[in-house]
């Protein structure tokens, strides 16, 4: 019986390249048929899995449609996305790719008669709200801040696939609704927070961090690929981490300060041309979703490896043994 055919959208970014390299050297009862890694970067050579076929395609170009149906893809995989935007990005750039790829890319799976759609979509698609309950479920309602573009297009894109699946049932969906991903090699705006001499905090809150291990997610990932279960499931490892609780495993002191001049001072500082970020991070850092994994343990049936506090746990240990190095 055959395997699988698979086309991996953002082949080449941190998931990617993880997820790419685990499909590649699988057991012999879950091997696929055609793994197809697509990115708009020509991957390193030493990073190319034997097996794997390489193309070089942006998810907004109609090209994608022809490889899918040249290779039969028959499950997608959809990665691509802009986590942290590089310093020359625009919001409008960031929405063609988000938005409108994720659409050319559910377009070119109806065309080419795929019949799976898994997509890695993201807590901070509730939105970050004061009203946010202790610990969302998946049956909240999706409240990405339009003023904070990669929650606001979050929200755009499951309410786009949720379009889909009332015109195209026949192409099943699983979204993963991912928390802050951690490995052995995270580099991304969270881990910048981490990295300071002093961590930042909102005064009267506990900014709450979920954190779910980088093998967990591509765990997900995979079950999904070998198994009919469809479906929208959290992914988070159990509890969360405070802000002051992260602080106290740093080992480094904390600022709180109140919310209104954290705001003022982000909003200086972005129109001074100082940061990147404006005082919509005041609300990111405030009022974090806690995602509850349950449904993901007891209906999709994947149980998460490790915790929020072991994950962090593992991420502390890789930073020691780096700069020990």
């Amino acid at each position: 019986m055959s395997g699988p055919r698979v086309l991996v959208t953002g082949a080449a970014g941190y998931l990617g390249s993880v997820l790419i390299a685990s499909l590649g050297a699988p057991e012999p009862s879950r091997r696929l048929e055609t793994l197809l890694a697509t990115d708009i970067r020509e991957p390193a050579p030493a990073s190319r899995m034997p097996g794997a076929i390489y193309a070089v395609v942006d998810v907004r170009s109609p090209a994608i449609a022809d490889l899918m149906r040249h290779h039969r893809i028959d499950t997608v995989v959809h990665l691509a996305s802009i986590v942290t935007p590089g310093k020359g990005s625009s919001r409008e750039f960031e929405y063609s790719v988000d938005v409108l790829g994720t659409r050319n890319v559910l377009e070119a799976s109806v065309t080419a008669g795929v019949r799976r759609f898994i997509v890695t979509s993201s807590g901070a698609a509730y939105g970050y709200h004061a009203d946010n309950p202790s610990l969302i479920s998946e049956d909240q309602p999706l409240r990405g801040n339009e003023e904070f573009a990669y929650s606001w297009h979050k929200r755009l894109v499951e309410e786009m696939l949720a379009e889909y699946r009332q015109r195209h049932p026949q192409l099943a969906q699983v979204i993963f609704r991912v928390g802050t991903i951690l490995g052995d090699t995270t580099r991304n705006q969270i881990t910048a927070l981490f990295e300071r001499r002093r961590l930042l905090a909102i005064r009267g809150s506990d900014s709450p961090f979920v954190f779910i291990w980088d093998r967990d997610v591509i765990g997900c990932i995979e079950m999904a690929i070998f198994t009919e279960k469809a479906g929208i499931y959290n992914v988070a490892g159990d509890g969360a981490l405070s802000i002051r609780e992260i602080a106290a495993r740093l080992g480094k002191p904390v600022v709180s300060l109140p919310a209104w001049l954290l705001r003022g001072g982000l909003a200086l500082g972005k129109r001074l041309g100082l940061t990147q970020y404006g005082p919509e991070q005041v609300d990111f850092l405030r009022y974090r979703p806690v995602l509850d994994n349950r449904r993901l343990k007891e209906q999709f049936g994947y149980r998460p490896q490790l915790t929020s506090a072991e994950v962090f746990e593992l991420f502390q240990r890789s930073r020691r043994l780096e700069r020990q190095g």
